[in-house]
């Protein structure tokens, strides 16, 4: 007798906005500085602002959004030196997990990594950029999860989240996605080869223009207007 697969359980309102902001902050439809228009959000996910809030405050407690006294909240804005430390603390952790993640990855790993790096081409012709950026994200953390850490994925995962709002930012410039779809190939390149300090080198260059450009953002003052949810 074959038991019947049970359903997934249904979201919570919390969850559901949960998923909703995070979506708006990869997307680029939230940038960073913006406000957050919590009773817009709750009409389009058809609940009150109670679990809006809820979820806003536990972006603000991952660094992702903040709360402005008497504003509400923005997305979280990054200084040039809060951005370079995030990026080097990532240098230190990818580099050893990709190291880690080398040898052990298999031609199914490969498959996943030429998949993905093929979809981020298409998303970029058509200026997806939604789409790129989950794709990406599938991308790099399909090589870092083959490294067997979870504890140290998960510190990547984290940081990867303060900078997600920027990451749109960047991917809005088609000379930045044409470069990313470069970076990518070759680093599939070195890693198909098991080259492990090839493809430390190639995401060190990967993740330093991404750095650069952001830099030349983050001395423009963040934006003070707010976003259009309907």
């Amino acid at each position: 007798m074959i038991t019947p697969t049970p359903p997934p359980p249904r979201q919570t309102a919390q969850e559901l906005a949960l998923a909703a902001l995070r979506d708006l902050l990869t997307s680029g439809a939230l940038e960073p500085g913006e406000r957050i228009r919590q009773e817009q959000l709750a009409a389009r996910l058809g609940t009150s602002v109670v679990p809006v809030r809820e979820a806003l405050s536990k972006l603000q407690a991952e660094g992702l959004v903040r709360h402005v006294p008497h504003r509400g909240f923005r997305v979280a804005t990054l200084t040039l030196a809060e951005l370079s430390e995030t990026y080097e603390i990532r240098r230190l952790l990818e580099d050893e997990v990709v190291r880690l993640a080398t040898p052990r990855l298999t031609a199914d790993h490969l498959d996943v990594l030429r998949a993905t790096a093929a979809e981020m081409e298409e998303n970029s012709a058509t200026a997806d950029i939604a789409a790129m950026v989950a794709a990406n994200r599938r991308f790099h953390f399909t090589v870092f999860e083959a490294a067997g850490r979870p504890r140290m994925v998960e510190f990547i995962r984290l940081l990867w989240q303060t900078t997600d709002a920027y990451r749109s930012l960047y991917y809005g410039d088609g000379g930045a996605r044409h470069r990313v779809n470069d970076e990518h190939r070759s680093i599939v390149e070195a890693l198909a080869s098991r080259d492990a300090e090839r493809a430390v080198r190639e995401l060190q260059a990967h993740r330093q223009h991404a750095v650069d450009d952001l830099a030349l953002r983050l001395r423009s003052a963040p934006a003070e207007g707010g976003v259009d949810l309907t």
